[in-house]
């Protein structure tokens, strides 16, 4: 990969962003951002307080603010909050800035892999997976219509993951 373009990851809570961001970001030599990181230090709070203070309505059109800053990077791959693919601003400028890979998930291993996490505030409920078929309604479609690539993140560690996007993009 000669240019150094941005690579963007979507997908729902759980997928593994975060975690395969920074493998992917090491091994080609990019910075790794992730934007629920950066609205938490540009906030001062964490995102719980956000939605507890500002709803989600709050947090998301704080989330297109950090979302616009980011995507005019050059070089870094970006894990993106879950819920981003809502704002169509979001869409456009993902789709438009760089590549976008969607780690597609099943709810099950969604559950699993976000069980003991309190900082998901859609998922402080008794409820948790009827919350995320509701989300996953909502939003894979969404991941879907922007996607370049859409990878399978369920029975693979995040090493071998980056290594089958970075071939991916080889083939590109």
């Amino acid at each position: 990969m000669a240019e150094k373009r941005n690579i963007f990851l979507v997908g729902p809570m759980g997928a593994g962003k975060s975690t395969i961001g920074r493998h992917l970001a090491q091994q080609l030599h990019m910075e790794f951002v992730d934007s629920d990181t950066v609205i938490e230090e540009r906030t001062g709070a964490d995102i719980s307080w956000v939605f507890d203070v500002e709803g989600e309505e709050g947090f998301r059109a704080r989330e297109e603010a950090v979302l616009d800053d980011l995507t005019q990077y050059q070089g870094i791959v970006l894990a993106t909050g879950g819920g981003s693919v809502k704002s169509k601003e979001n869409r456009n400028r993902l789709s438009a800035r760089g590549i976008v890979v969607y780690l597609e998930t099943t709810i099950e291993k969604q559950l699993a892999r976000t069980q003991r996490d309190k900082k998901r505030p859609l998922l402080q409920t008794d409820q948790p997976r009827e919350v995320l078929e509701a989300l996953a309604d909502d939003r894979n479609p969404l991941y879907e219509e922007i996607a370049d690539y859409t990878i399978r993140t369920d029975e693979q560690s995040a090493k071998i993951v980056a290594n089958q996007i970075i071939k991916l993009l080889d083939e590109r």
